[in-house]
């Protein structure tokens, strides 16, 4: 009986780390402003399919609409109400996409904008994506319903009323971030109404949320919201599963808040993982690959029980949030696969892959001044994911998610679950290599010169498909073949030019 009660309290203390993922899948995907009714398609004819379990979805609930110069992808982090109604869908859409997906192996995770509403120099009215009047200037929101009374106006002591010094714990917390309304959650008025909305969305069958802008909350304040929400629908989850909760904290080092001060209530966000590696891979400041060895933990990054990771975000991919230029894109593709292909072959974090839309880039003094546009639309009406012969999307969609080298890595995730990091190599430069247990290996070209060794794999004998230069067919390679002997010994050869640098074979792609 004793040890049924520690292993119950266990459950609870460490169901919130658990993103529930089903079917051995353990990477999820952000698709970054698609329709509802999208994701549903994508969640049957792709992501279930390709061993992706899980889609952040863009913020669901009513926005402020901002037609200057036109719909900026931020208006959906300036909420109006908790009302279920974007440009993505309405309600009605959202349930559909949830129960699809769900049906299908594939978990939702919400977006969850709770630290604000929309900006205080938004005119009042009803130009938000469901008609819901709104008045920032009296802190009057009805839809929801909050009222000046639940805003920290009072609470912030800059004069501007927004946050103007970071190193200032209670200006970081109290104040708004650019402008945005701060809402009050010490107040369990406020706890309730956010908790009641995450409420509703459980009850559709959503397995989490990342809570944008955690960093400026309190972490007890957070905990108090959280500790009221609903265990997930039995429709789909365990009896007794818990919310799945990954925070938006920012936290690259030289700033009083650390990450590590939200670990109670969740997973964090490891903003340092894709500015270390972009600087990695780019080669820049002397940085080498033979220096991942120690990836990970010994980089001072979070515990990897604690850690979400991801090589960009929607957010510093613009150049917007922390990172810098070092972060790695779509717009540098070949470097890109490299990057989101060593994160899904190391076993450090909890990993989620990127899946964005292009944007006309422009640059003046070094910063891009397109970075506001919204995604793909007609009139403000988002354009729907149009699928090529060749499987890559269309209609400005970039679904990075799809790239063969992407797709087959979060495979090669799955396939070495479990496995420990093992026989690493390197030149002493820029060519690594290491396994998975004796579940899968992958090898890195970064050098200017061409590698050309025999390597220790791990792997039982057999003849293998390179996942990167092509797929497992039938029974033999459309890329190409890496013989494994019986001592697990394989000859590798990758050219410095070549188009993507890496090989990567596991035990699922064994002829």
């Amino acid at each position: 009986m004793r040890l049924f009660l520690l292993l119950s309290i266990l459950w609870v203390c460490w169901a919130q780390y658990n993103p529930h993922t089903r079917n051995g899948q353990t990477s999820i995907v952000h698709l970054f402003e698609w329709r509802w009714d999208d994701i549903a398609l994508e969640c049957e004819r792709y992501l279930a399919p390709n061993g992706y379990g899980g889609v952040q979805v863009s913020p669901p609930n009513e926005n402020v609409v901002i037609n200057n110069p036109s719909r900026p992808w931020w208006e959906r982090y300036q909420p109006i109400s908790y009302k279920i109604c974007t440009r993505s869908g309405n309600e009605d859409a959202f349930k559909d996409m949830v129960k699809r997906c769900n049906d299908v192996g594939v978990n939702i995770y919400v977006d969850a904008v709770v630290n604000h509403m929309c900006g205080n120099g938004v005119s009042a009215g009803t130009s938000s994506t469901c008609g819901s009047y709104f008045n920032p200037g009296t802190r009057d929101f009805p839809a929801v319903p909050y009222s000046g009374w639940d805003f920290n106006d009072g609470k912030c002591k800059t004069s501007s009323g927004d946050i103007e010094n970071y190193n200032d714990v209670n200006q970081v917390r109290d104040c708004r971030l650019s402008g945005l309304l701060d809402l009050a959650m010490e107040k369990d008025y406020v706890r309730s109404t956010v908790a009641d909305y995450l409420n509703h969305l459980i009850s559709m069958g959503v397995a989490g949320f990342r809570i944008d802008a955690s960093k400026h909350m309190w972490p007890g304040d957070m905990k108090a919201f959280l500790d009221k929400l609903n265990n997930l629908s039995t429709n789909w989850f365990p009896e007794g599963s818990r919310p799945f909760i990954f925070q938006e904290v920012i936290d690259l080092g030289g700033e009083p808040i650390k990450s590590s001060d939200y670990f109670g209530n969740g997973r964090v966000t490891e903003f340092k993982f894709g500015a270390k590696l972009g600087t990695v891979i780019r080669k820049w400041n002397g940085e080498k690959m033979a220096y991942l060895k120690n990836w990970g933990e010994g980089w001072s990054f979070m515990p990897s029980e604690r850690a979400l990771v991801f090589v960009d975000n929607h957010d510093n991919q613009r150049g917007h949030g922390d990172g810098g230029a070092s972060i790695l894109t779509f717009w540098d593709a070949r470097l890109y696969k490299m990057a989101v292909g060593f994160m899904l072959a190391h076993p450090y974090g909890f990993t989620r892959v990127m899946s964005s839309f292009r944007w006309p880039r422009y640059f003046e003094n070094g910063k891009d001044v397109n970075d506001w546009v919204g995604p793909p639309n007609d009139n403000g009406v988002i354009k729907r994911v149009t699928i090529n012969a060749d499987t890559t999307c269309g209609n400005g969609w970039v679904c990075e998610h799809r790239w063969r080298q992407i797709r087959n890595m979060v495979i090669f995730r799955n396939v070495a679950n479990g496995q420990n990091f093992t026989n690493w190599w390197d030149n002493g430069s820029n060519q690594v290599a290491f396994g998975r247990g004796n579940r899968g290996f992958i090898v890195f070209n970064n050098d200017d010169w061409a590698l050309s060794t025999t390597l220790q794999t791990g792997l039982p004998a057999g003849t293998y498909c390179d996942v990167i230069s092509g797929d497992k067919s039938d029974n033999h390679c459309t890329g190409i073949e890496i013989y494994v002997g019986s001592d697990g010994l394989a000859y590798f050869s990758i050219s410095n030019t070549a188009e993507d640098p890496f090989i990567a074979i596991h035990m699922d792609a064994k002829l």
